[in-house]
């Protein structure tokens, strides 16, 4: 897969936790199948009101991990839970960018990932633009001075195939056909911040967008990516 082997890493940088599930689950799943070793860097999480409710950074943390241990994900972190940062990731980008390239545990540094993926740059929300321009400062390439990950693709929230005005254009689609059920077995970790379902977040049409990009591929459902780098 992406020409890939047993053993070989991957990265994924997810502005929240269940942005990896709700763009690259299916994906995921199909690369821990073929024995990748693929880590999921979130970014930030906070306990705040939120559509007429209110999120809890532990149940957060919690549906995290489990969603995580569905995918068959290896090491997993959020790095800025209920902290000051995440209230202003956009104030905070340079702090982001030295993470994303360096951190101690989850990074380009520590991992040496043969691939990175990232929120795609045109994202209706804010943190994701933030995140996306900080992974691909943090991805560029550098010669010999330190690791960069030959592969780098960037991938949509639901919400952004609805109400950004001209999202990038998709260039690669990866066949989720036979991952599906546990890409929705992910999602089910997230039922809290799931919507119903005549919204973007919904499951319902979370299974719409993956089945229409599948139909752009001739296969059941798929999800698709915006190709930043593509060394294989």
């Amino acid at each position: 897969m992406f020409g890939l082997n047993p053993g070989d890493r991957v990265l994924a940088v997810a502005p929240h936790p269940d942005d990896e599930t709700l763009g690259a689950g299916g994906t995921i799943a199909r690369l821990t199948a073929a024995g990748i070793d693929v880590h999921v860097l979130a970014v930030a999480c906070l306990t705040q009101p939120r559509w007429g409710t209110s999120t809890d950074s532990r149940l957060r943390y919690e549906e995290f991990h489990a969603a995580c241990d569905v995918l068959g994900v290896s090491g997993r972190t959020i790095v800025w839970s209920d902290d000051s940062r995440a209230t202003n990731l956009a104030g905070h980008s340079a702090d982001l960018v030295r993470l994303i390239e360096a951190g101690r545990d989850l990074s380009l540094t520590a991992l040496k990932p043969a691939a990175l993926l990232i929120p795609a740059a045109g994202s209706v929300h804010q943190d994701h633009q933030v995140v996306h321009q900080a992974a691909y400062a943090a991805a560029r390439p550098s010669g010999s001075l330190r690791h960069w990950p030959r592969m780098v693709l960037g991938f949509h929230g639901p919400e952004d195939h609805a109400w950004s005005p001209a999202p990038p254009r998709a260039t690669v689609w990866v066949d989720v056909t036979s991952t599906a059920a546990v890409k929705d077995k992910a999602l089910a970790c997230y039922a809290r911040e799931l919507r119903d379902h005549d919204h973007p977040r919904s499951l319902e049409r979370i299974r719409a967008i993956d089945s229409m990009a599948g139909a752009g591929c001739g296969t059941e459902r798929a999800e698709a990516f915006v190709a930043y780098r593509m060394a294989c």
